[in-house]
């Protein structure tokens, strides 16, 4: 052999060097296409100013400069550039919270390097590494395949079609597919924008995503509005025309309405609310990959959740084992440390264990710099099986290097077994592993009856006992194509694989309970296993649905045991057309058509594939079942946020239409005027607006049921509240213009400053009430607080009142103001403690 072939073949089994891929990593950049250029600030500032909203404040300056009222012109034209503004920083704000969200949920790669697998991140894969795939794998990168073992792939990224693709020796595989069944050892040929996807990726990185549901719903509502305040302000002008009012002063009413009417900093307010929710909630360990999520998972009615990993710790370990003379082996050991012990060592021990670290894909890495345990690199049976196999002794590297595989055939979900053929002394031996009722069948199995009943009672008792049973099977074979049919073989035992129940499981369990989301188990386990384990955690147990004979009913449901992952999708789908709001936990390739079906497709990103990471609207970094109730009391804050402000701005600009069209009726011909409004507007929308959205959670928010999903934004009564806040509000600010008239004061000033201070008044009214130990919300204050000095400044400082056409005011008067537009907010606190209680 030359000593390029034997170059090569080291490669093979070693990988690239640290230090030599680091070097690849520099000279040919990260495997990843290059991110889209973020818009140019004069693109964001279109966007801002083609809102309808905002269009229609520059309809209203046109106005003012065709009727000279320059001062009003500069003032909306004031207005329009702060929005703007504001617009454009909270929109660069939340480019860059979606793109920190991104980096959190970066997919992974399995490489080999020095030797050893480990897992990186796939924009550090470079040309020439040993990139190692297994089922539920997404190819980060162009390859050429090494070796392959039933490898079929699914293409449609690249083709449009879902059939899968069966690839061998000495095919490629390119970036973006996915990987169905198998495994596969490949060398990287092409990374980033040269690869095959990265080629299609440039072409589509630029793509912003489409406003979520609710933003479509505020949009439809602002543009209503709006066309409301357009049809009015023109009701107005022709009446004020008709009964022999000046042109000019009507054309200036019609302005103020439509400006009074205009929401608009709601579009911006909601934007900054969904996409700083999302980054609290990835604090929490919720990444919300798509900010619909947010929103939606107010609406969860149904969580459907695995077993392994979400409600248990994610930690397998074999606790039992049974050998076929019928004895029981307790197991002692943590984790996946293959450092622990039996209670006896007896007949067929070895034999049962050298097959599991035979029949095993998975393999053990040991404590590291980034892992301070032995952690599994694959499946986390697989990885308890090995730990096992060390405990019963067995140093798994030799046992595997002197009975190499041959032949063999992965697990399927259909079959639910697993075959290896290997090479040993010059014969051919096969191992088995899979489900007790598969392997211990006759069709496998080959025993006297009284040990294949005493096994399956066994296996029966383990199950009962909340723990996973795999039976093993194996013996000597004449060809790798008789190994595969798996028949006659002699059975080697069965192993129970525990998972300890997580310390929270069961109050998580209560929350959602008491949140009314009812929370379904949905395994592939064993029933009596789905039992024991539901019934720990809190899931009612009454009429366990087992899919074993495919008659399986999601009536009145809570535990799916033997479900195949086809029929998870066919779960969810029946849950929906029940009326349920579904959410969907995963972590497999399989899961990946169900948690697209889902609702909110929920992926564990720790323990789960690429395929379900990218099928989710939310990953948890921690794989924890308590971390969807804690990201579900996030989104309905949220929720609850965004309709405090929408009560809150909505009653204050019903409050400023009805002064505009009822002052007049009261001799007050113009009550306030353009300027006027947009100050108050500006003061009161902007940084209390933006506060609000940073409330802590309402009392008892995870005691109440979800929202109905048809329900309206401002429904639930908040229709009601926005027409009674208004008003008051009107009604003390029309009071005040009228007494300072009949007195000969400044009507229109103390009209001015009275509507300001009355909202700022109702938005400490609307905040959530203080509890011990809950943050309170001091920004809040801070914002009213400013707004309520520069409400006053706007009649007590020269310049402003030039500006804005007031009128200095008395102490007196201040005060007299500052007292009425209190009524208000007292109001709204008083009913809002009554509701509560």
């Amino acid at each position: 052999m030359d000593a390029v072939a034997v170059r090569a073949r080291e490669e093979t089994q070693s990988g690239l060097s640290r230090a030599e891929a680091a070097r690849r990593l520099d000279r040919d950049g990260r495997n990843e296409v290059p991110p889209p250029r973020p818009p140019r600030i004069w693109r964001r500032v279109a966007r801002q100013l083609a809102d309808p909203l905002v269009a229609l404040l520059l309809v209203a300056a046109v106005v003012t400069v065709a009727l000279g009222d320059l001062t009003d012109t500069a003032v909306i034209l004031g207005v329009v550039i702060v929005n703007t503004a504001i617009g454009v920083v909270q929109e660069v704000r939340a480019d860059r919270a979606i793109t920190a969200l991104h980096q959190l949920a970066a997919p992974t790669a399995r490489v080999r390097r020095d030797g050893a697998d480990q897992v990186v991140s796939a924009a550090e894969v470079v040309r020439g590494d040993l990139l190692v795939l297994a089922q539920g794998d997404i190819v980060p990168a162009d390859a050429a395949l090494l070796e392959a073992s039933q490898l079929s792939l699914d293409e449609s990224a690249l083709t449009g079609e879902s059939v899968p693709v069966v690839r061998a020796v000495p095919d490629d595989v390119s970036a973006g597919t996915v990987v169905l069944t198998g495994r596969a050892l490949t060398r990287v040929t092409r990374t980033g924008a040269d690869s095959a996807l990265g080629s299609i990726a440039a072409l589509v990185a630029a793509t912003r995503p489409g406003p979520t549901p609710l933003q479509r719903r505020l949009s439809q509502l602002g543009r209503t509005l709006g066309l409301v305040a357009v049809a009015l302000s023109a009701l107005v002008m022709v009446l004020g025309i008709a009964n022999g009012q000046p042109v000019g002063e009507m054309a200036l009413a019609a302005v103020s309405l439509v400006v009074a009417a205009v929401p608009e900093s709601l579009p911006a307010v909601v934007t900054l609310a969904l996409a700083l929710g999302a980054m609290r909630m990835a604090r929490g360990h919720a990444i919300a990959r798509r900010l619909h999520a947010v929103e939606t998972l107010g609406s969860v009615t149904l969580l459907a959740t695995d077993k392994t990993g979400t409600l248990t710790e994610g930690r397998m370990g074999v606790r039992r084992a049974v050998t076929p003379t019928g004895d029981g082996i307790e197991i002692q050991g943590r984790g996946y440390d293959p450092t622990g012990s039996v209670s006896a060592q007896v007949t067929g021990l070895e034999e049962l264990a050298t097959a599991v670290a035979l029949c095993n894909d998975a393999q053990l890495a040991p404590p590291s710099a980034d892992s301070p345990v032995w952690t599994s690199l694959g499946d986390p049976v697989e990885g308890a099986l090995l730990a096992f196999a060390g405990r019963c002794g067995l140093d798994v590297a030799a046992v595997r290097a002197g009975s190499p595989r041959v032949a063999e055939e992965p697990f399927d979900a259909l079959t639910r077994r697993m075959v290896t053929v290997h090479r040993r002394d010059g014969g051919l031996v096969v191992a088995c592993k899979g489900a007790p009722e598969v392997v211990l069948d006759e069709s496998v199995t080959d025993c006297p009856a009284a040990v294949r009943d005493a096994l399956t009672a066994a296996a029966r008792s383990l199950a009962d006992g909340g723990l996973r049973v795999l039976a093993v099977a194996g013996g000597p074979v004449d060809s790798a194509e008789d190994g595969l049919r798996a028949a006659g073989l002699a059975p080697l035992g069965l192993v129970g694989i525990g998972d300890p129940v997580r310390p929270e499981a069961a109050s998580t369990t209560a929350a959602l309970d008491t949140a009314g989301i009812h929370l379904v188990l949905i395994t592939g386990d064993h029933p009596a296993t789905a039992a024991a384990i539901a019934g720990e955690v809190g899931i009612a147990t009454d009429g366990v649905v087992s899919f074993d004979s495919g008659d399986g009913s999601v009536d009145d449901a809570r535990v799916f045991a033997r479900v195949r992952p086809e029929q998870k999708l066919d779960i969810v789908a029946a849950l929906q057309e029940r009326g349920h709001i579904v959410a969907m936990t995963g972590d497999g390739v399989n899961d990946a058509p169900a948690l697209r079906r889902a609702d909110i497709g929920v992926a564990m990103g720790a323990g789960g594939t690429e395929v379900a990471r990218q099928a989710a609207d939310l990953v948890l970094t921690d794989d924890n079942l308590a971390t969807v109730a804690t990201a579900v009391h996030e989104g309905r804050r949220i929720y609850d946020n965004i309709r405090r402000f929408l009560g809150y701005g909505l009653s204050g600009g019903l409050a400023e239409i009805v002064v505009m069209l009822v002052g007049p009726a009261f001799g007050l011909a113009v009550p306030l005027l353009p300027a006027q409004i947009l100050w108050v507007n500006l003061l009161t929308h902007g940084l209390p607006g933006v506060a609000l959205g940073a409330e802590p959670a309402e009392p008892g928010n995870m005691r109440r049921p979800p929202r109905p999903p048809s329900e309206s934004v401002l429904g639930r009564g908040l229709v009601a509240v926005v027409l009674w806040t208004g008003a008051a509000i009107s009604l003390v600010v029309l009071g005040v213009a009228v007494w300072a008239r009949e007195t000969g004061a400044p009507w229109q000033s103390m009209a001015f400053v009275t509507l300001g201070l009355a909202q700022l008044g109702v938005a400490l009214a609307v905040r959530v009430p203080r509890r011990h130990g809950v943050p309170g919300n001091p920004s809040l204050f801070a914002a009213v607080a400013l707004s309520a000095f520069l409400q006053v400044a706007a009649v007590a400082f020269g310049p402003l009142r030039t500006l804005l056409g007031t009128e200095p005011l008395s102490v007196a008067q201040l005060a007299g103001c500052l007292v009425v537009s209190l009524l208000p907010g007292l109001a709204v606190a008083a009913v809002t403690a009554l509701r509560r209680r």
